[in-house]
């Protein structure tokens, strides 16, 4: 199998980038993407939102971001709780963002899971494509998270 393009992987970062210009007003960064030396697709923060992908590319991909980044999102967005759970909720609708905008690029041919949220190493995260996962480092408002795309196109 061969990797995804960087135009499909670009999908998924300028998805971020305008997630955070929208909803806090405040520009996110992207670093120079580079490859994981580990198969599994997740860089390992406080809290992780996970999508795969089927259909004709399978796949997945993670926002992963310290609770630091997350609680000042949720404080910027004007949210009073910040539980685990509200921490789950925002790094999920993080993910689910990814989703939309995926689907417009990618068209109906591609499945997109609903989004899980985790924390840390709570769940294991398993290869759903082959070779490494791509890692975008993100930096924002002083803070840094990481955006890790492993897909590839179906045969």
């Amino acid at each position: 199998m061969s990797a995804a393009r960087p135009v499909d992987i670009e999908v998924f970062s300028e998805s971020i980038k305008r997630y955070f210009d929208v909803t806090t007003r405040k520009k996110a960064s992207v670093r120079s993407a580079y490859l994981l030396d580990s198969a599994e697709p997740v860089v390992r923060c406080d809290y992780n939102g996970l999508i795969n992908l089927e259909g004709g590319f399978r796949g997945s991909v993670c926002f992963s971001a310290d609770r630091g980044l997350l609680t000042h999102v949720l404080l910027t967005i004007g949210e009073s709780d910040y539980s685990d759970e509200s921490h789950r909720d925002i790094v999920g609708e993080i993910a689910n963002t990814l989703s939309g905008r995926a689907r417009r690029h990618f068209g109906e041919a591609l499945d997109i899971s609903p989004p899980q949220s985790f924390a840390g190493r709570s769940q294991a995260v398993q290869p759903r494509a082959s070779g490494r996962p791509v890692a975008i480092p993100i930096d924002w408002n002083g803070y840094e998270a990481w955006l890790v795309v492993h897909m590839e196109p179906r045969a």
